[in-house]
């Protein structure tokens, strides 16, 4: 008798071969049988109508410190999330000695929006080096398997304490020294390094996290241990119009290595056109077997506008200001008093950065993301269409839409992947043997953005509801979020069902699947603030075998594990 059998539904295997129908026995926290039909479980679940996909492989997320407290890593499972790697862009919480772990929660806080005060409240630290933080990983109940990799700018403080931060050049001793701590991280279990070189990143208004100006010598000094132990990815955020500048150095990396170099690849309105020239490198990647890949979004990576989000069009503006600390009915109130509207329509707001002035001022670009969010909308649809249309300012129709829903509505900046007003090249993008599907961010930008969803989006948009370009496979879609997201950090054991493969399992009716409107909630430590998206459709996740959570409830069993290092499949029949 199995342990589980999951009964009549269509298989998505995650290999990209077509769908086809049967069950599927569990044994061990194994598959031991896909398609056909299967003998008497212990535990059946009927999964007529259904389709029955791998857990889905989520590479960046930004749960560092809420590993620490969280063991579903909200809201990635609600979304069927059964592994998830962390410690990317550079950022993270270890190596720490005692006295900077408060400056690393300032780095974390000014580089992904991570309330500090939640992280202060939430992390109890019990480690130093890296293999210390692992070990508490692994102490911590878990419901999903979790992956980390150390983080540069911890690493370079960690050894070079206020020279790191002042971007001092390391010494040779000091690289020696950082080489030591990515090798003994590694050893232990580090499922790669991350860095980041991209301007967009800051703490305390106007720092810039160590390592973001290390020179080409310490990067790839501190990249080229991974090919000396023997595993890791190397992991890097860019300035993206400048990507082709660092082309050359990545590349060189991943053929010293023979191992895995990502790289993020969005496309910016300063430069809408560089992605088609990294297409020319990666076609060029895949054609001589290098492993250079481009990390990419299923969708616009969009900033959210609401009164309660981090950033919004008039968070500059005095008299907006003067309400800011105010408790949020009672903010609304005023918010919504014609005087005080008046007022701050007819004042100047305060300085803002180059990059916010545009963000604020792009109302061509800015949409109202209602309940059923839609991420690919059109020009027509957007808020200086509506203005236009309207005859009023579009400053005034922002104030206004931001009212809508008791003072929740949000509304939608995508900042990248959208400067031809469509997603024709994540299409294509899409397609190619060298991207990878990555960026969902899990954890991060409490404030302003909620891309955590992408996994249900990507089903939900790609195969079946968009409306302005052609559609993917349902079964290259599966794929590109399980064996392929797999495959990038050596997890060999999962992202297929098929016999001998981890037991890691989605059930999803397909025609209620959808996201929902993001929301802003006040659940982590302290209160903390958070975007969250929910998601209809989700029948059932199993994590090793063992439900986590079964019709969007959550069933308390925690059978997740800490990956350490690359996993080879072992194949049990």
């Amino acid at each position: 008798m199995h342990d589980v059998v999951i009964r009549g539904g269509t298989i998505v295997d995650g290999s990209g071969c077509a769908a086809f129908a049967g069950d599927l026995a569990i044994d061990g926290g194994r598959v031991t049988q896909a398609g056909g039909k299967a003998g008497p479980g212990r535990r059946e679940i009927d999964a007529e109508g259904a389709l029955v996909t791998p857990g889905w492989v989520d590479i960046h997320t930004h749960y560092d410190g809420q590993a620490t407290w969280d063991p579903y890593l909200s809201p990635s499972t609600w979304h069927g999330v059964t592994t998830a790697i962390m410690g990317n862009c550079g950022v993270g919480f270890a190596p720490v000695k005692p006295d900077r772990r408060e400056w690393l929660i300032k780095v974390m806080e000014g580089v992904e929006d991570i309330p500090g005060s939640v992280l202060s409240e939430g992390i109890e630290w019990d480690w130093e080096t890296f293999p210390e933080y692992l070990d508490a990983l692994e102490r911590r109940p878990k419901a999903l398997d979790i992956g980390a990799q150390i983080p540069h700018s911890a690493v370079r403080a960690y050894v070079m304490g206020d020279r790191a931060i002042h971007h001092d050049e390391a010494s040779p001793a000091d690289l020696l020294a950082m080489r030591e701590v990515v090798r003994a991280a590694l050893q232990a279990g580090a499922v790669g390094f991350s860095t980041s070189r991209t301007f967009l990143h800051k703490y305390d208004e106007r720092k810039y996290p160590p390592g973001t100006f290390a020179t080409g010598e310490e990067i790839i000094a501190l990249g080229s241990v991974m090919g000396e132990v023997g595993h890791g990815v190397f992991q890097m955020t860019a300035n993206h119009p400048a990507m082709e500048g660092e082309i050359p150095w990545l590349e060189q990396l991943a053929r010293h290595n023979r191992l895995p170099v990502l790289f993020n690849l969005q496309q910016t309105d300063a430069a809408p056109d560089v992605w088609k020239q990294i297409v020319l490198t990666l076609d060029k990647a895949r054609d001589e077997g290098v492993p250079l890949l481009a990390g990419i979004s299923g969708r616009p990576l969009g900033i959210l506008f609401s009164w309660q989000s981090t950033l919004h069009p008039f968070i500059a503006h005095p008299s907006y200001q003067a309400l800011q600390a105010l408790p949020f009915a009672e903010k609304l109130a005023r918010l919504r008093d014609p005087q005080t509207r008046q007022t701050i329509m007819n004042e100047q707001r305060g300085l803002l950065d180059r990059r916010a002035e545009t963000l604020f001022s792009s109302f061509h670009k800015i949409y109202r993301l209602g309940k059923e969010p839609d991420y690919e909308p059109l020009p027509e649809e957007s808020v200086a269409a509506m203005a236009a249309s309207a005859g009023r300012p579009p400053l005034e129709m922002v104030y206004d839409l931001m009212l809508e829903n008791d003072g929740q509505a949000i509304l939608y900046y995508p900042s990248f992947n959208y400067s031809y007003e469509n997603l024709d090249h994540l299409h294509q993008l899409m397609q190619h043997a060298n991207t990878v599907n990555s960026l969902s961010d899990g954890g991060a930008h409490c404030g302003y953005i909620c891309d955590v969803s992408m996994p249900t989006f990507m089903l939900s948009h790609w195969t079946r509801d968009r409306r302005r370009g052609p559609l993917l496979p349902l079964e290259h879609i599966v794929r590109r979020q399980t064996r392929d997201t797999a495959m990038v950090y050596g997890l060999r054991d999962r992202g297929l069902l098929r016999a001998g493969y981890k037991a890691d399992v989605n059930i999803i009716d397909p025609d209620a699947l959808k996201v929902h409107c993001p929301e802003m909630v006040f659940d982590l430590p302290g209160g903390g603030r958070r975007l969250v998206q929910r998601a209809d459709g989700y029948a059932a996740t199993l994590v090793n075998g063992v439900p986590i959570f079964e019709v969007g409830q959550a069933t308390g069993d925690l059978p997740g594990k800490l990956l350490r290092g690359p996993k080879t499949q072992a194949v049990r029949t």
